[in-house]
């Protein structure tokens, strides 16, 4: 038995609770939308959230909020035309985000084919994005939290903050708080990130890496 059957087996007696707690019927696909981030208010706003941000960025525009709670994990859920959509903020930290997002897809029986993570990305330049499925981490401990957990064949949509171009630290760079003005440049970026998640969802994975892999 794979590691997949393996995770759906070790949540398969919940799965009367699951379709109760959707409110759904398991007909209905679901696809989970995951930001990774640190909890926490003094890394509310900083580039390592680039996830989090998105995830409740798509969670107002469809007024839904993060009060529900499931392996270390807050979500928020909405009905979309023909699919159901979870957005996940796992609460372990960053590094371990793979503990949370195994136990949610494990109960919710989503394959990482359906799963979308959304991260920063230093190695792409401010306001760029990248979309792909697999591949290596390139350094990403949340990433590889989270193929270690389920696989390597979900999707990423990375988000672009580039490197410091002062004496700031990366690691400084990446938790830092973001002022007003260089948070109002990277809206557009989470946006377009979210944008890019449902494009994958709606349209498929070819026509997102189409739209989405530019130069911002």
């Amino acid at each position: 038995m794979g590691r997949i059957g393996r995770m759906f087996d070790r949540f398969r007696p919940a799965r009367a609770a699951a379709t109760e707690d959707a409110g759904s019927d398991l007909a209905t696909p679901r696809w989970m939308v995951v930001g990774l981030g640190n909890p926490g208010e003094q890394y509310h706003r900083s580039r390592h959230n680039a996830g989090f941000m998105t995830v409740e960025r798509m969670a107002a525009a469809r007024g839904a909020d993060f009060a529900r709670r499931k392996f270390n994990g807050n979500y928020a859920e909405a009905r979309e035309d023909g699919f159901l959509l979870m957005l996940v903020k796992p609460e372990t930290f960053y590094n371990r985000s793979g503990e949370c997002v195994a136990g949610i897809a494990g109960f919710f029986r989503i394959p990482p084919e359906r799963i979308i993570v959304i991260h920063d990305e230093m190695d792409l330049p401010g306001g760029q994005l990248r979309v792909k499925r697999g591949g290596g981490d390139a350094g990403n401990r949340g990433v590889r939290s989270i193929a270690g957990a389920i696989g390597k064949e979900f999707t990423r949509v990375r988000v672009g903050i580039g490197h410091p171009e002062g004496p700031e630290g990366d690691v400084d760079f990446v938790l830092r708080p973001l002022g007003r003005e260089e948070l109002a440049v990277f809206e557009a970026a989470l946006e377009r990130a979210g944008e890019a998640a449902l494009t994958v969802i709606r349209e498929g994975l070819e026509r997102a890496m189409n739209r989405f892999n530019q130069r911002a």
